[in-house]
């Protein structure tokens, strides 16, 4: 007989694993929250014609698509922005702005399986709408360092890589290049960490072989890894727009460090993001040992909703993948051991204690409290052990002597302390102990 496998790239989540993605999206849903997000979802399945020329060659390459029944060119999405566009801009004149939206959805994609990434992913993305000052970048790079601190993750492990496809197109076009050349040398920065002096391999063989002076005053450019290493370099090209251009990078940084979060970020030209629709300032997070991918990216793209059909709206938005950030949350020792343990578990002895149990346990559930008993008898042993294993703060015992009295006994896991109240007071007394920072 045939035994079925998961196709190669999928994933399934058994109730452990899927008790750690949900504590993942929980904290997540929470902190987005915070910044006065708002959340929403969309079809998994959208026209094909969405992605073609939106998100860039890499990704249209990569798609999941196929003719529908119904003669439809479709495919599953690959990412959210195009379809976060589509949604924003039917509705555009009605939304409150700025828009602030976010959500946490699977995304699919046919490429090269390797540590961190599979061919179905979830993520989260946030994006602001309708703010055209760099004050939407600095809400999303606080939320995206919240994100990733709300798991008990700090400087050390992490930071943001900040860049800006507007200043090197205004400082190629101050040095010459036209617009097809400038995106040509862009790409070339994209992939110059990996492939070094090979990354201008396409560029030459297009145009020709860069001057050694353009290319050492670009290689300069992107080796900038500070402030003031930028404001030098930039000034050595001259002209009005990239002046403005350094008032927008001050505003973020300055920003930035009075939220106390300088920290975090770094300066580094040579993150540039290869989707084709990226428009401004764009930004990376990367753990700090670097031995894993890209934790998160974003960053502007102004003329996306209007290529959609919408009105010309500005925007930014990042996306954090929850595969390579639940490797960096196991590898800190961060991802919780009981992520869904229950609060309380009940230690039952015979079935006329256990009947005396039911009422008080299913108070107990009704009030919200997650609640656990062993379904058939065990011995008082066993149940201390299961309770123990569970992850549970409190256990209620309910033996002989305690159902004929009227109490029960409340033991706390933690503390190894106990106590005995009546009946009655059960459910006060579990509320009393985590509303008095039990959890």
């Amino acid at each position: 007989m045939a035994t079925f496998q998961t196709l190669p790239g999928f994933r399934e989540f058994y109730p452990d694993d899927l008790a750690r993605r949900n504590h993942v999206f929980r904290r997540w849903r929470q902190t987005a929250h915070t910044f006065g997000f708002s959340e929403y979802d969309a079809p998994v399945l959208e026209p094909l014609e969405l992605y073609k020329a939106k998100s860039g060659d890499e990704i249209e390459g990569q798609l999941f698509s196929f003719t529908d029944k119904g003669g439809r060119e479709v495919a599953l999405r690959p990412e959210m922005t195009p379809t976060v566009c589509r949604l924003v801009g039917a509705r555009a004149n009605a939304l409150k702005r700025p828009i602030k939206w976010f959500s946490i959805a699977e995304f699919y994609r046919y490429e090269r399986m390797q540590k961190g990434r599979g061919r179905c992913f979830f993520q989260f993305n946030a994006d602001i709408f309708g703010e055209p000052g760099p004050e939407a970048e600095i809400e999303l790079i606080a939320l995206l360092v919240q994100c990733l601190c709300a798991f008990g993750l700090t400087e050390q492990d992490f930071y943001v890589r900040l860049s800006d496809r507007n200043l090197w197109f205004y400082f190629l076009e101050a040095l010459g290049f036209d617009d097809t050349r400038s995106r040509a040398i862009l790409n070339a920065i994209d992939k110059y960490e990996k492939m070094g002096d090979d990354a201008f391999g396409a560029y030459a063989a297009a145009f020709g072989p860069l001057d050694p002076e353009l290319k050492a005053r670009i290689l300069a450019l992107l080796n900038v890894k500070s402030l003031p290493a930028l404001e030098a370099v930039v000034a050595s090209a001259g002209g009005d727009k990239l002046s403005a251009r350094l008032q927008d990078w001050r505003r973020v940084l300055e920003a930035l460090e009075a939220m106390g979060l300088a920290r975090f970020v770094a300066v580094d030209l040579g993150v540039v993001r290869g989707l084709a629709y990226y428009t401004g300032f764009v930004f990376e997070a990367f753990d700090r040992k670097g031995e894993l991918r890209a934790l998160a990216g974003g960053g502007r793209y102004d003329d996306l909703v209007q290529k959609l059909g919408g009105p010309a709206l500005p925007a930014v938005g990042f996306a954090i993948g929850d595969m390579t950030f639940s490797l960096l949350l196991e590898q800190r020792g961060l991802m919780p051991a009981f992520v869904e343990a229950p609060d309380v578990y009940c230690v039952i002895g015979g079935p006329a204690e256990r009947l005396a149990a039911f009422g008080d346990i299913h108070a107990l559930r009704a009030a919200g409290f997650r609640v656990d008993y062993p379904l058939k008898e065990l011995a008082f042993g066993k149940q201390f052990k299961a309770a123990a294993e569970s992850g549970a703060k409190l256990a209620l015992i309910y033996g002989g002597d305690e159902v004929a009295k009227g109490v029960v006994k409340i033991r706390d896991l933690t503390q190894r302390t106990e106590v005995e109240v009546p009946r009655a007071q059960v459910a006060a007394s579990v509320r009393d102990f985590f509303s008095g920072g039990g959890h």
